[in-house]
């Protein structure tokens, strides 16, 4: 039937979402065994380590409240391992390390230092503890990181390596007698310049002295290497984007295993990389990137031929081995997120766990358009256009007698250092199945597209990616995709700055929701966790000395340029981007009576993670945009105050 784009009735309800979707991550093979994490919304967002039982049932390991999460640099990752039938994991609350066997109804309490956090753990059996980032909150100021030992009786801490802002990837060879790992200071970020570390361990356990493998910089040009791996020979092998492209190499040699223009790592938000791994002495399999779109291969060390495995996935996670069997994460156009194994002898693949049990039919989803656009400065950006979508609905038609176009909604991806794939989401689906059409956005500055576009943010942030949300849209208006009069932009985190920027500095958007953004750049420089609070000094300036940069970009200072409607959404217990980042810009719109609301979450941090949180933010958005853009939705939302805009 006929009906206004934004009112079409969608069987994809924010409260189908947060009841049947979990995070499912981190697949892993221990001992024949397959066990992953899941993220449940239905719990706070609670981590659980689950096990695949042989009668097809799964188990859950950590009992509740027990929650697998670590809050080193505040975005954690890497909060757990196993080893010889049991798991050893960092517990959100207290942030202390546990261990519990697998066959075991509890874990046992290792550590009990509460100024103490832990992450990117390994076994060193030889000495009965466990190799891992450490780091230290029990001083004033800023946070100390690095390279420590636990032991595994006493849970005493021993300091291993020190005196690097940051660390990351410990990993011990085969023998146990040699350490690698990754650091990097202040200003760097791990996508900007990392350095790949060795060293011999004495009879006492301690480093001798350390030896640059790679990354820091070639000549003026900075290196980011990344997971440093042994082989089953006791060999080093890393990650490095020395040629523009984050490509496998190993220690003896300078050049790339497999030249090509791909990106076999991905930036190093969270700990527990791990893209790649050895099926044997001679052959690597890897996940890498083309255009965003991933590929598995097993790759010859020797002679660098690379054999693509065909699957019908455009993005993969973490890879672990079982033998000839691989178990990763995947995802498509046309397929949720869910947990596969693969014969790497037959090529096939089975799916084990799915990320949610919908069975919608699959005419209400929108299959993506990968489309390159031409944006400012004679340059290309890249992004993913999604049609609306209804297999009950089609757009109405206009006073014109032609069909009219729909609203566009524009999504930023967080980082900014980050990137979007072409994977089915029901967040997306939400917009697309109600009438409205969605450009998901790769903007310069994202990842998956080598150093030369992702460097493309340095100094420029809050311009590149606010030019090429405008350009993006506007190349959509002109193809007749988006309807110019309803243009709306989100993000959330880094988004939400860009969402906020690019309802200030130009007038394309007639609306914005900010989830968690940024509206102060120089509180965020001041008021940030350690991992981000030099973060801005490569895409903005330094601060303080370039004070200047910072308010002109920052669009608190320049509230009386926005005159578009937008809806603030917060955690009031988010470290990364502090409340007050809201609050402040909520404060200076009503002043200037800009249609503005603000939706405060208590118990969430950056990010929501509690089912009826997100339910209540989806629903919200919408109505936030029926009211502007003038439809009447078909869900019955209870509504929020829009100030402003009611009055």
């Amino acid at each position: 039937m006929k009906a206004p784009f934004g009112s079409w009735k969608s069987p994809i309800t924010s409260e189908l979402i947060v009841a049947d979707t979990i995070g499912i991550s981190s697949p892993t093979w221990h001992q024949g065994e397959l066990l992953w994490i899941e993220s449940r919304p239905q719990e706070a967002g609670r981590n659980v380590l689950v096990m695949r039982e042989h009668n097809g049932g799964q188990r859950d390991i950590n009992p509740a409240p027990f929650n697998i999460r670590t809050r080193v640099h505040e975005y954690g990752g890497g909060a757990w391992f196993l080893h010889n039938g049991a798991v050893f994991f960092s517990n959100f609350s207290d942030q202390q390390l546990y261990r519990q066997g697998l066959d075991e109804a509890a874990p046992t309490q290792l550590t009990h230092d509460d100024g103490l956090r832990f992450a990117n753990g390994c076994i060193d059996e030889k000495r009965n503890r466990i190799v891992c980032v450490v780091e230290d909150h029990r001083g004033d100021g800023e946070a100390v990181n690095f390279i420590g030992a636990v032991d595994i009786r006493s849970g005493d801490v021993t300091e291993l390596s020190k005196g690097h802002d940051f660390y990351a990837a410990p990993v011990l060879s085969p023998n146990g007698k040699q350490l690698a790992f990754m650091s990097w200071d202040h200003p760097d970020m791990p996508w900007d310049e990392t350095t790949i570390w060795l060293t011999t361990l004495n009879e006492t356990g301690m480093p001798d002295e350390l030896h640059k493998v790679a990354g820091g910089k070639n000549g003026n040009q900075k290196i980011s290497a990344q997971q440093p791996v042994f082989s089953p020979k006791g060999e080093l092998f890393f990650i490095s984007d020395i040629s523009g492209w984050w490509n496998l190499y190993r220690q003896r040699s300078d050049q790339s295993i497999c030249p090509m223009e791909a990106e076999f790592g991905s930036p190093h938000w969270g700990f527990g990389l791990h893209s790649y791994d050895f099926l044997n002495d001679s052959q690597i399999v890897c996940n890498y990137a083309v255009g965003n779109v991933c590929h598995l291969a097993v790759l010859d060390i020797e002679t660098g031929n690379v054999n693509n495995l065909d699957l019908p996935y455009s993005d993969l996670g973490g890879i672990s081995l079982n033998d000839q069997t691989l178990t990763t994460g995947a995802a498509s156009p046309t397929t949720f997120p869910e947990l596969i194994t693969v014969n790497l002898q037959t090529g096939k693949h089975e799916s084990f766990k799915q990320s949610t049990n919908l069975t919608l039919d699959k005419a209400y989803y929108s299959v993506p358009e990968t489309i390159t656009f031409p944006t400012a400065n004679a340059q290309i950006a890249h992004g993913f256009y999604y049609p609306p979508t209804n297999k009950d609905y089609r757009g109405a038609i206009d006073n014109k007698n032609s069909q009219e176009a729909p609203p566009l909604v524009v999504m930023m991806h967080g980082g900014p250092t980050g990137a979007t794939h072409s994977v089915l989401n029901l967040r997306t689906q939400f917009w697309t199945s109600r009438g409205f059409a969605v450009l998901d956005l790769n903007y310069r500055g994202s990842t998956g597209y080598g150093r030369d576009y992702r460097d493309k943010l340095i100094k420029q942030w809050g311009i590149v990616d606010v030019e090429d949300a405008v350009y993006g849209a506007e190349y959509l208006v002109q193809q007749g995709k988006a309807d110019q009069d309803r243009l709306a932009i989100r993000g959330g985190s880094a988004g939400g700055y860009t969402t906020l920027s690019a309802l200030t500095f130009t007038n394309t958007f007639k609306a914005g929701a900010s989830h968690y953004g940024v509206g102060d750049l120089e509180a965020l420089a001041k008021d940030t966790h350690k991992f981000e609070s030099r973060y801005l000094d490569s895409m903005i300036g330094a601060y303080p000395d370039e004070i200047e940069v910072y308010e002109a970009r920052s669009p608190i200072h320049h509230v009386d340029q926005m005159a578009s409607p937008c809806i603030f959404f917060q955690g009031l217990e988010d470290k990364v981007v502090p409340p007050n980042q809201a609050e402040t810009m909520v404060e200076a719109l009503t002043k200037k009576g800009v249609p503005v609301a603000y939706v405060p979450f208590e118990g969430e941090q950056h990010g929501f993670r509690i089912a009826d949180n997100i339910k209540r933010c989806m629903d919200l958005e919408l109505y936030f945009y029926s009211r502007v853009f003038g439809f009447s939705p078909a869900d019955q939302i209870e509504p929020i105050a829009i100030v402003n805009l009611d009055s």
